[in-house]
């Protein structure tokens, strides 16, 4: 039997492989999953054409509830974690980049907020 930390750690996997799914269908590209830095850990990170989407996903049992899951301590992190991730690219600080954050209900279905941390 799975104690309720592995559940909701084999969860939220499922649902960070349901949205790359997502962006791969919508001609993203996924440059990364689960990326950890000094700074933290990025859920996905996906690119198109024009822009690096950092996205962090959350899972609940209803959209409201699952954005409610995003800490302002989890938005440090990604912030850090991503201006470390970019300083490896060659354009650096200056890769066109966004912050997305996709929810996920209990059914699967998905809810992404395109620039979501408004950077």
């Amino acid at each position: 039997m799975k104690s309720r930390g592995q559940h909701a750690h084999y969860g939220g996997l499922a649902a960070e492989d349901i949205v790359a799914r997502d962006y791969a269908a919508r001609g993203y590209e996924v440059l990364e999953h689960r990326w950890r830095g000094q700074g933290g850990e990025i859920d996905l990170i996906v690119q198109n054409a024009e822009t690096v989407a950092f996205v962090e996903v959350k899972r609940s049992k209803s959209f409201a509830r699952a954005a409610t899951h995003l800490s302002p301590a989890q938005t440090r992190r990604l912030f850090a974690a991503a201006s470390e991730y970019v300083g490896r690219l060659p354009t650096g600080q200056l890769t066109p980049m966004r912050f997305d954050v996709a929810l996920v209900d209990q059914a699967g279905q998905i809810q992404i907020i395109e620039n979501a941390l408004g950077t």
